[in-house]
């Protein structure tokens, strides 16, 4: 198997409903407009709260995609 190189970036995904659809919303804009994805890892979970009431879910992500040349 030849060697390969892969890219990882960073993403922060919402959701006003929990972290599961916060992290899918990172993958699919991710999806959206680069190639050949391959590994998502939740990084971190944290939680928008105003007024003492949670407002928004946020999963930061990091997602691999194979680099190309």
């Amino acid at each position: 198997m030849p060697e390969s190189v892969y890219k990882v970036i960073e993403l922060v995904g919402t959701s006003t409903e929990s972290w599961e659809k916060a992290a899918s919303a990172a993958v699919e804009k991710a999806a959206s407009s680069l190639r050949d994805l391959r590994i998502a890892q939740v990084a971190e979970l944290d939680l928008q709260i105003e007024g003492g009431v949670v407002k928004a879910y946020r999963a930061k992500v990091k997602v691999s995609f194979k680099y190309e040349d």
